[in-house]
C-alpha cells in the first residue's frame, strides 16, 4: 500500500472512532446515572430481630425487632417491611423515635419514601429546649399526648384524634387539654379543635379552637387566655385579646375588657423590627365609661384614652431618627383607670421626635417637642409648651493651636416655640414664636503637674425671641434680644489619699475637693422672657460652688477593687443674692443658677447661701446598699429635704427595700411632704415553689396609705396559682380595692387578670 492509501485508511479509522465513542458512552452514562439515583433514593437500613425471613421484596421479623432507617428507629414485636415501596408495618409494643419525637403505640405503619404514617392507641412526647422567660412559667417537661389514633402527614406534622395533651408529669398531670382533633407542628404549635381544659380532671373552660406552643418559638397567633377579676371601682372584669404574629419581626395584640360597673375598655399593642436597625412599637388603652352618679343625680363619664408610639431607626450616612409620642385625653382618666400607682400620679405628658447626624466632630439635628404638665385636676388646668420645628448645629471643642491648650466650640439653633396655660390668661402665645441662638465658646485647660487643674470656659450667647411678655403675663409681638457673657472656671485642687493594709486586703481613703466659679452677665430684664423651657431660666449670676468628696476603696487578693463608701458635701455661695433682679421675693423662684446643686426649690427670698447638700452612699456590693441624702438650709435653720434608700437581699431569694422622703421647706416653695415606701418579698412570680411579696406607699403627713399590694403564689413544674390584692387611695376621685387571681400554665400563659405590665415582681 502506498503512502496515500495508508493516509486514507487512518482518516477512516479516526472517523469511525469519533462516531462510535459517543454512541457507546451514552448507555454507560445512563446506567451510571440510574445507579446514582437509586443509591441516592435508597438509604441504608438495618433490621435486627429474634427471627427473620424474606420473600421477594418483603422482609418479616418477629421478637425484639429493631428497625433503623436514617434518623428513624422503630421497635416492635412484629414487623413487615417492603424494600421496594419502603413501607413498614409494625404491631405489638411499637415505639417510633425520630429526633426529639417519640411515639408508643399498639400498631402502625410508616412509609419512608413519603414520610407519612399512622398509629393506633398512641402515647407520644415532643421534647424542646425552652429559653427562660421572666413573664411566663416555663416547664422543662416535654409536650406529652395520648390519642386513639395519630397520623403523621410529614416530618414535622402530626394529626391526632380523641386525645389529651399536657406538659406536666404524664404519670401525675395537674392539668390536661382534651380535644377531639389536634394538629401538632413540631417547633411551632399544637392546634386544638373542640378542646376543653381540665384541672385535676375538673373541666374549667371550653375552647372551640386553641393553640399551644410545641417548640422554642412561643410567638403563636391566636386568642389569649381570658382574664377575670373583681374591683370595687370597676366591678366584675372580664376580658380577652387576640395575638397576631404573621412574621418573626412583627406582632400585634387587640383586645378589650368589660367592667360591670363602668363600661368597657379597648387595648391594642404593636411591635415591629423590620430590620436590625429599625424598631417601632405602639400601645393604646381607652375606656368607654358609663360614669358615676354625682350628688346632683347626673351621671358623669370619666372615660378617655392614652396612646404611646415609639420609633428608633439608624439609617444610611449616620442618620438616626427617633420619636416617642404620648397622647392623653385627660388627667382624670389617668387617675381613675391607670393600672398602677406610679402611672396614676404622673401629671406629665411628653412627646418628642428628632433626626440627628454626628460627623467629624459636628452634630446636625432636627427636633420637635411637646410638653404638657397638669397643674390642677378640678378644674383641669395645664401648662403646654412646644418646640417645633427646631434645627440645631453644634461642634465638639477643637484645638485652635497645635502647641497651646485653647479649644473652640459652638452651639446654634433656630426654631419655633409655643406656650399656653389652660384656665388662666398667662403666657398664651400665638401658634409660633421665633427663637434663635448662637453660642461660641473658648476653653483652656491648665494643669500644674498632679497638684492642681484649672479649666476656664468663656461663652458668648446671643439669643433672639420673636415675642416677649408684659409684667402681667400678657404676650406682645415685640422682639427681644439677649446677649450674655458667661464665664465658668473649674478648679480641681490636689486630692489627698492614704493606703493601708496587706497584699491580701488593701484599703484606700481619698479626699477630693472641687471648686467651680460661674459668672453670667447681660440677661437684664428677666421677666420679659416667655418661659418656654430651660433656656429661659438663665439669669445673671455671680456664684461659687465648693464641695468635698470622701471615698473609701477596697482591693482584695484577686485584684478586684470596689468603692465601698462615698460622701459628698457641697454648697453654693451667691455674690449677687437677687440674680440681677430676677429673684422675686415671696414666690417660688427656679433658675439655672439654683437647680445646678439640688432639684428642690429653696429660693423665695434674696440669699447668699444655698442649702448644704450631703449625699452618703454605702455600696459594699452583694447583698445590700444604702443611700442617705439631706439638704440642710442654713437660712431656715433646719433640714429642708431628706431621703433614705435601703436595699437588702439577706438570704437566697429574699429581698427588702425601703425608701423615705421628707420635705420641710417654706410652704411658698412646696407643700410639706413625708412619704414612706417599703417593699419585701421572696422569690418571683414564675419561680418554682412558694413566692410572696408585699409593698406599701404611706403618706405620713396626711396619715394615708396611698398604695398597698400583696401577692402570694405557688408554682409546680407545670402550673401554679397566684393571689393578689391591690389598694389605691388617690383621694375622692379614686379609692379602689382590686382582687386578682392567676392560674399559671407552663409554656402557655396565665388564666386570670395578673397582667404582665401590672406584676409587682
Amino acid at each position: 500500500m502506498n503512502g496515500r492509501g495508508k493516509q486514507l485508511q487512518l482518516y477512516r479509522l479516526a472517523l469511525i472512532f469519533l462516531l462510535a465513542v459517543p454512541c457507546a458512552a451514552a448507555p454507560a452514562r445512563a446506567r451510571a446515572q440510574t445507579r446514582r439515583q437509586a443509591e441516592h433514593a435508597r438509604e441504608a437500613w438495618q433490621l435486627q430481630a429474634d427471627r427473620q425471613s424474606k420473600v421477594g421484596p418483603m422482609y418479616y421479623a418477629d421478637g425484639h425487632v429493631v428497625f433503623q432507617y436514617g434518623a428513624v428507629t422503630m421497635h416492635a414485636d412484629h414487623v413487615q417491611y417492603n424494600e421496594k415501596t419502603r413501607r413498614i408495618e409494625a404491631r405489638g409494643h411499637l415505639r417510633f423515635d425520630y429526633r426529639n419525637q417519640t411515639i408508643l403505640a399498639t400498631s402502625g405503619w410508616y412509609n419512608f419514601a413519603t414520610g407519612h404514617g399512622a398509629f393506633q392507641n398512641v402515647r407520644g412526647t415532643i421534647r424542646a429546649i425552652r429559653r427562660p422567660n421572666p413573664s411566663l412559667l416555663v416547664s422543662p417537661n416535654p409536650l406529652t399526648f395520648q390519642a386513639r389514633s395519630v397520623e403523621r402527614t410529614g416530618p414535622n406534622t402530626y394529626v391526632i384524634r380523641h386525645a389529651w395533651l399536657t406538659v406536666c408529669d404524664p404519670q401525675h398531670p395537674k392539668w390536661k387539654f382534651y380535644t377531639g382533633r389536634a394538629v401538632i407542628t413540631i417547633g411551632r404549635s399544637a392546634k386544638l379543635y373542640g378542646a376543653n381544659f381540665r384541672m385535676f380532671r375538673i373541666p374549667l373552660i371550653y375552647l372551640p379552637y386553641a393553640t399551644l406552643p410545641a417548640g422554642r418559638n412561643l410567638r403563636q397567633s391566636g386568642f389569649l387566655i381570658p382574664d377575670i377579676g373583681e374591683s370595687s371601682l370597676k366591678g366584675t372584669v372580664i376580658g380577652d385579646a387576640y395575638y397576631w404574629a404573621p412574621t418573626p419581626w412583627f406582632d400585634m395584640t387587640l383586645g378589650g375588657q368589660y367592667y360591670s360597673k363602668r363600661g368597657w375598655s379597648q387595648m391594642g399593642s404593636l411591635r415591629a423590627t423590620p430590620t436590625q436597625n429599625i424598631h417601632f412599637s405602639a400601645n393604646y388603652f381607652g375606656v368607654s365609661d358609663r360614669g358615676t352618679v354625682g350628688s346632683n343625680g347626673i351621671r358623669v363619664s370619666e372615660g378617655g384614652y392614652n396612646a404611646t408610639e415609639q420609633f428608633d431607626g439608624l439609617f444610611h450616612n449616620g442618620w438616626r431618627i427617633g420619636a416617642k409620642l404620648n397622647q392623653l385625653s385627660s388627667l382624670q382618666f389617668r387617675q381613675v383607670f391607670s393600672a398602677t400607682y406610679l402611672q396614676a400620679v404622673n401629671p406629665e405628658v411628653h412627646s418628642t421626635a428628632f433626626a440627628v447626624n454626628h460627623f467629624d466632630g459636628y452634630s446636625l439635628g432636627f427636633s420637635a417637642e411637646n410638653y404638657k404638665n397638669y397643674l390642677t385636676l378640678q378644674p383641669e388646668e395645664a401648662v403646654v409648651t412646644r418646640q417645633a420645628p427646631e434645627a440645631r448645629f453644634s461642634s465638639t471643642d477643637r484645638p485652635l493651636f497645635r502647641h497651646f491648650p485653647l479649644y473652640f466650640g459652638f452651639d446654634m439653633f433656630t426654631g419655633a416655640v409655643y406656650r399656653s396655660t389652660t384656665g388662666a390668661p398667662l403666657s398664651n402665645t400665638g401658634p409660633a414664636v421665633q427663637r434663635s441662638e448662637i453660642a461660641p465658646s473658648l476653653t483652656m485647660p491648665l494643669h500644674w503637674g498632679p497638684w492642681i487643674g484649672i479649666t476656664p470656659t468663656f461663652v458668648v450667647r446671643e439669643t433672639h425671641y420673636g415675642a416677649s411678655q408684659m409684667p402681667n403675663g400678657h404676650v406682645i409681638n415685640t422682639p427681644l434680644n439677649r446677649t450674655t457673657e458667661e464665664l465658668t472656671v473649674d478648679i480641681r485642687p490636689p486630692a489627698f489619699a492614704r493606703v493601708w493594709g496587706s497584699k491580701s486586703s488593701e484599703w484606700k481613703h481619698a479626699i477630693e475637693p472641687e471648686i467651680s466659679y460661674r459668672y453670667v452677665n447681660g440677661v437684664n430684664d428677666f421677666s420679659s422672657f416667655i418661659p418656654f423651657g430651660q433656656d429661659e431660666t438663665l439669669t445673671d449670676t455671680n456664684q461659687i460652688q465648693y464641695s468635698i468628696t470622701q471615698r473609701l476603696f477596697h482591693r482584695s487578693a484577686n485584684g478586684s477593687s470596689s468603692q465601698l463608701v462615698s460622701w459628698r458635701l457641697a454648697q453654693d455661695y451667691y455674690f449677687d443674692p437677687t440674680f440681677g433682679g430676677a429673684l422675686v421675693p415671696g414666690q417660688r423662684n427656679v433658675f439655672q443658677a439654683l437647680d445646678s446643686l439640688t432639684p428642690f426649690a429653696f429660693a423665695d427670698r434674696a440669699r447668699n447661701l444655698s442649702p448644704i447638700i450631703s449625699d452618703l452612699q454605702i455600696t459594699p456590693g452583694g447583698r445590700w446598699d444604702v443611700q442617705f441624702r439631706q439638704d440642710y438650709d442654713p437660712v431656715l435653720g433646719r433640714l429642708a429635704a431628706s431621703g433614705t434608700l435601703v436595699k437588702i437581699r439577706p438570704w437566697r431569694e429574699m429581698f427588702f427595700s425601703v425608701a423615705h422622703f421628707a420635705l420641710h421647706t417654706d410652704p411658698v416653695l412646696a407643700p410639706t411632704s413625708n412619704q414612706v415606701q417599703a417593699y419585701a418579698g421572696y422569690g418571683s412570680l414564675n419561680r418554682r415553689g412558694w413566692n410572696a411579696s408585699f409593698g406599701i406607699s404611706y403618706d405620713a403627713h396626711q396619715d394615708i396609705f396611698q398604695n398597698q399590694v400583696a401577692e402570694i403564689s405557688y408554682n409546680g413544674s407545670c402550673c401554679g396559682i397566684a393571689f393578689e390584692y391591690r389598694r389605691l387611695a388617690l383621694g375622692p376621685l379614686r379609692t379602689e380595692n382590686q382582687f386578682r387571681i392567676g392560674l399559671l400554665i407552663a409554656n402557655i400563659g396565665t388564666f386570670g387578670n395578673i397582667g404582665r405590665r401590672e406584676r409587682i415582681f
